[in-house]
């Protein structure tokens, strides 16, 4: 597994918890040690975001400030190493 596969999965695994957590909240809005924990995992993956946006460019077209077109030269999912 590739450097960056392993921080997509990171990613993808706080993005899934916050996303399951929110979801919690719509049911228990007043629970207030589950939105200490979206805080606190949120904390945890902004870094990771970060990290994986400085090394392989933005995840999202919107993320990018820098230049507007960056984010469509990386590698397209079946253009990866494994593929070829």
């Amino acid at each position: 597994m590739t450097e960056r596969e392993i921080l997509m999965k990171k990613l993808a695994s706080y993005q899934f918890i916050i996303y399951d957590l929110k979801l919690y909240l719509d049911t228990h809005p007043n629970d207030k040690a589950t939105i200490a924990k979206i805080e606190e995992l949120t904390e945890k993956l902004t870094p990771i975001r970060k990290d994986f946006e400085d090394r392989y460019g933005p995840l999202f077209a919107e993320n990018n400030n820098k230049n507007k077109w960056k984010w469509i030269k990386s590698p397209w999912p079946w253009e990866t190493e494994e593929d070829n």
